[in-house]
């Protein structure tokens, strides 16, 4: 017989479409009806996802067994408007939680966005993350919530979500070592060691300026090195952005977002990856990069200490340790990049198997 789930993405960015093609394509023996909606409008998307789909959600849930929604649904209000969602075993998934997402320098601290998740968590069955950290920086910050509120708390609301709460990483699907084409024609893809990839979005939750600190610290001192600038930037250049390209133009071998083919050769060649993240709860990009060979070189602090050795973390957001760090791996070369086959797509296949059979 065939299963049938439904699956919510309501701010469908590049790691949520990833994941919900990964999903359909890795298991086409279930029935999968999905509703998105595009990544913008943050604050419209993660209250307003009910409204969307208010004509959509009773022919799209028809007849499924199961449903999966990712955390940025206000999964209760939608239950609440479709009551028949209510009797169907629903998986709540967390990309991100908002209390641990840092507020942007333009931006005020909102309760509604962690609200909805916590209702969402209280609505679902389970609650599916994609790192520890991800898991329990939520289930922290459920509890500072509650101790914030000045009367009427219930009571061991952390303590009731906790035992439903999974760890279960969006995969990857590492790049091939050279493409078929090369390799047809015996061509080699030379790693270049000197060759420092970024493969973050330009935005200040990746923090570029302590990237364009450390990097203008090593060009002062004299370092040889090549930059491969990737990820999305808004149309407005970055001040950071703006700063590496103005000071260190003759090192830039790639900038700004390339056709895949070219980013998985970049990942090939690329000798070092670099993060300066203040917020990431899984990482794709930097998985991605390490799984082809780069050497990875993180922050000591979110996601990264249950990734990566502590020869391939520095102490996060210091600038000057990151520049010594690179200093020091482009005189004597860096360290190998460590194995990461845990978070592939052929280790993880078996345990989304069994979650979606509901084990």
């Amino acid at each position: 017989m065939t299963r049938r789930i439904l699956l919510l993405s309501a701010y469908q960015a590049d790691s949520h479409a990833w994941w919900t093609g990964w999903l359909q394509q890795a298991f086409p023996e279930i029935e999968w009806r999905l509703l998105t909606l595009p990544g913008r409008h943050f604050k419209w998307r993660i209250r307003g996802n009910p409204l969307s789909w208010l004509d959509q959600i009773e022919a799209a849930s028809e007849g499924v067994d199961r449903v999966i929604a990712t955390s940025m649904v206000d999964l209760a209000t939608l239950r609440g408007l479709y009551p028949p969602l209510a009797g169907l075993p629903t998986d709540y998934y967390f990309h991100e939680n908002q209390f641990a997402y840092p507020v942007g320098p333009d931006q005020r601290p909102s309760l509604e966005p962690q609200i909805v998740q916590l209702y969402g968590a209280l609505a679902a069955d389970r609650l599916l993350f994609n790192s520890e950290w991800n898991r329990t920086s939520f289930l922290e910050g459920v509890g500072t919530l509650l101790r914030r509120m000045p009367d009427a708390v219930p009571s061991r609301i952390v303590e009731r979500l906790a035992p439903r709460a999974h760890v279960v990483p969006v995969p990857i699907t590492p790049v091939e070592s050279a493409p078929s084409s090369a390799a047809d024609h015996g061509q080699r893809v030379d790693r270049d060691p000197r060759l420092i990839l970024w493969n973050h979005r330009w935005e200040y939750d990746k923090a570029p300026e302590v990237f364009a600190e450390a990097l203008l610290a090593l060009a002062d001192r004299g370092v040889e090195f090549r930059l491969a600038l990737l990820g999305g930037r808004p149309a407005r250049t970055p001040a950071a952005l703006a700063r590496i390209e103005e000071a260190l133009s003759d090192r830039i071998v790639a900038n700004g977002r390339v056709p895949r083919a070219d980013y998985d050769a970049l990942l090939r060649r690329a000798g070092i990856v670099l993060s300066t993240a203040i917020h990431e709860f899984e990482g794709l990009g930097m998985l991605e990069a390490t799984a082809a060979g780069a050497t990875p070189l993180v922050p000591d602090a979110l996601v990264y200490p249950e990734q990566y050795p502590a020869v391939h973390r520095y102490p996060a957001g210091d600038a000057g340790a990151l520049a010594a760090r690179l200093a020091d791996w482009l005189a004597h070369s860096p360290p190998a990049a460590p194995d990461v086959s845990a978070w592939t797509a052929t280790a993880l296949r078996p345990r989304w198997a069994a979650m979606l059979d509901g084990a």
